[in-house]
């Protein structure tokens, strides 16, 4: 087990997998993690916006991460769960295939995305964490939608 030196501070992420890729985000920006509600389509919404729900009393937008990423949809089952953040001033839910674990993570074992992501749109991705036996996605919420994107949401 690696020793943490006092100029090495711990991320603390939130991890979920989508498909058999683990990501990350900062815990900071993670509101809540609900489980599946009932997912109210909406007219001329935006192709990644899956609908809305009524989150007590809010109404929130939510965004496949799978259709964001361009991966092929899946059933959704019980381990599915929507990961509520905060965006700018926008709350919105991810629907992911399944929430992990919270971690705390060294900021020396994370890197920079690899040149090879960067085909990925990868401005959203903030690094790799490296962890005993795999590799972890480290997002940026804020980046994961365009301007245009959030404008949209706001409309929504």
């Amino acid at each position: 087990m690696a020793t943490t030196t006092h100029d090495d501070h711990l991320l603390q992420l939130v991890t979920f997998r989508i498909g058999e890729e683990e990501f990350g985000v900062n815990i900071l920006q993670v509101q809540e993690i609900i489980r599946m509600l009932d997912i109210t389509k909406v007219p001329k919404a935006p192709d990644f916006v899956e609908g809305v729900i009524n989150l007590r009393g809010k109404v929130i937008p939510i965004i496949d991460l799978r259709k964001r990423f361009g991966l092929p949809a899946r059933e959704r089952d019980k381990m599915s769960r929507i990961i509520v953040v905060e965006i700018g001033t926008t709350v919105v839910g991810f629907i992911v295939d399944a929430v992990s674990e919270v971690l705390r993570l060294p900021a020396s074992t994370v890197e920079p995305p690899p040149p090879v992501v960067a085909g990925l749109d990868a401005e959203y991705i903030s690094g790799v964490g490296k962890l005993d036996d795999r590799l972890l996605i480290m997002l940026d919420m804020d980046r994961l939608l365009s301007r245009d994107e959030k404008t949209a949401l706001g409309a929504a």
